[in-house]
């Protein structure tokens, strides 16, 4: 398969019945590279230990740490399609792709020519540019009630400020968020939720003072009775309620039907603003991200009589795809509301890089080759990867559930429903991290955290589907010792 145009992925039970019996099994280049994984691996050691002497915990995100799953993180070289290869020379087949951003795979063609070409005409004028015209027309132009749109450089910086426009715009100070979702290291949003259904927040990051996050409320994620309480409680002083679209940073926790709907309903009645948060899901389960999604499903649920009236947030935030592996974010909306900021309005937000023409340059791209079939792809070969888990799992004896949005899929390893944080945080994690391992001595990078999205691309072929076939039996196995 090309980098470029994906071919139909093969069905979980294809790739079983075409996988050799244990015992005969002929390992793939990728597993033969990988197979030394289980051994010390020096140069990504040696790596670690040079920037742990520089850089706090030896990374620069913590989640890269393998805290959670524990060993020594694997420092990446390089990437081509749906493969990473370490500073050893092990290569793996790729279901983080740099989270989320790589949807084309990696190193796709188009998106390094953009970016070359761009490169060659400068690399950044701290001016307007085109090419943040065109990625902001692309971003309009594929999201319904997105009327206007500020590029950033981040989904942090995006989420915040989104926040600090829903307060300008409403003149309320008071924002709700959801246990278990996560909008980026935001000092107000770094909250977790205390005792009791509805609750101020308190801090979930020491230097997050309690003030600073004393207009924010915290409630349990797919509880709209919860945030009916909240606005009853507090009429006239929340400003807005965010949501990730699609719950992705606890594990994949998909709102129930009608959640969202009901956010919207429940914020337009007291005034609020309703932020729907696609940093994760924009552009990457549909061509209008999830909201896309599910205004399709609710469409298609509409033909038979059901469905509710149409609704739409007020803000979106996004980043990730949008930047094709380079660092943007961008939020938009209402016309009305975006024009409550800098220049034409009293809301200041404003970024030296924004809008930088390499990373608008890649962005675009990306965004490009985002196609209809890209996108069948896509949802194809994540079917096929959370069948493979399942029955895995399955076979081990494995108690586990495998969750999906569009095509984010992860798996808790419990056998109790996943509907919020609070239950997600019930799985077993040194199961988790028994697969992890086992998966990445057989030559498949996962999150290394069992709280977190898989990834897949457009360059996930059925060489890389077999890669994953063969090595979750093994990884499955291990995941059963360590639950005893």
């Amino acid at each position: 398969m090309s980098d470029t145009t994906p071919t139909g992925a093969a069905t979980a039970d294809e790739i079983h019945e075409s996988a050799p019996a244990e015992t005969d099994q002929v390992p793939t280049d990728t597993a033969k590279a990988a197979a030394r994984s289980d051994e010390p691996v020096p140069a990504s050691a040696a790596l670690f230990a040079r920037a742990s002497a520089v850089t706090p915990g030896g990374v620069n995100s913590p989640v890269r740490a393998f805290r959670s799953v524990g060993g020594t993180p694997r420092f990446m070289r390089s990437g081509r399609g749906p493969h990473i290869t370490d500073a050893d020379g092990n290569t793996y087949v790729d279901l983080v792709g740099s989270w989320g951003p790589m949807i084309l795979g990696h190193a796709n063609p188009a998106v390094l020519e953009a970016v070359s070409a761009a490169a060659a005409r400068g690399l950044s004028f701290g001016t307007p540019g085109e090419g943040e015209v065109a990625l902001a027309e692309a971003i309009v132009d594929r999201v319904p009630g997105v009327d206007r749109v500020r590029l950033v450089s981040s989904g942090t910086e995006a989420t915040m400020s989104a926040i600090r426009l829903a307060r300008g715009f409403t003149g309320r100070p008071k924002i709700v968020k959801f246990a278990g979702c996560y909008h980026g290291h935001v000092d107000a949003l770094l909250a977790s939720a205390g005792s009791g259904v509805a609750t101020f927040a308190l801090p979930d990051s020491a230097g997050v003072t309690a003030s600073t996050t004393a207009e924010v409320i915290v409630l349990p994620y797919n509880d709209l009775d919860a945030v009916r309480a909240a606005f009853a409680e507090h009429p006239g002083q929340i400003a807005a309620i965010i949501t990730e679209s699609a719950a992705a940073n606890m594990g994949v926790v998909p709102p129930r039907p009608g959640f969202n709907a009901g956010l919207a309903r429940i914020a337009h009645d007291d005034g609020a603003l309703f932020i729907m948060d696609e940093v994760m899901t924009g552009f990457r389960v549909s061509r209008a991200g999830w909201y896309g999604h599910e205004r399709s499903v609710e469409t298609s649920v509409s033909a038979v009589g059901t469905a509710d009236q149409p609704w739409v947030p007020d803000l979106f935030t996004f980043g990730k795809v949008i930047g094709g592996g380079l660092p943007v974010g961008a939020f938009g909306g209402r016309a009305d509301v975006m024009a409550m900021l800098a220049p034409n309005g009293p809301v200041y937000q404003a970024g030296t890089l924004s809008g930088n023409p390499i990373a608008t340059a890649a962005g675009l791209a990306n965004l490009t080759g985002c196609t209809a079939d890209v996108y069948a792809h896509l949802d194809r070969t994540a079917g096929t990867v959370g069948d493979l888990v399942d029955r895995a799992l399955d076979e081990a004896g494995v108690p586990h559930r495998l969750q999906r949005a569009g095509n984010l899929f992860s798996v808790f390893f419990t056998d109790a429903e996943v509907p919020d944080y609070d239950a997600a945080r019930t799985q077993s994690t040194a199961a988790f991290a028994a697969f992890f391992h086992g998966m990445l001595e057989a030559g498949v990078y996962l999150p290394p955290s069992a709280f977190e999205a898989w990834f897949v691309s457009a360059a996930h072929d059925d060489a890389a589907l077999q890669t994953i076939a063969d090595a979750l039996p093994g990884a499955a196995r291990k995941a059963a010792q360590a639950l005893g």
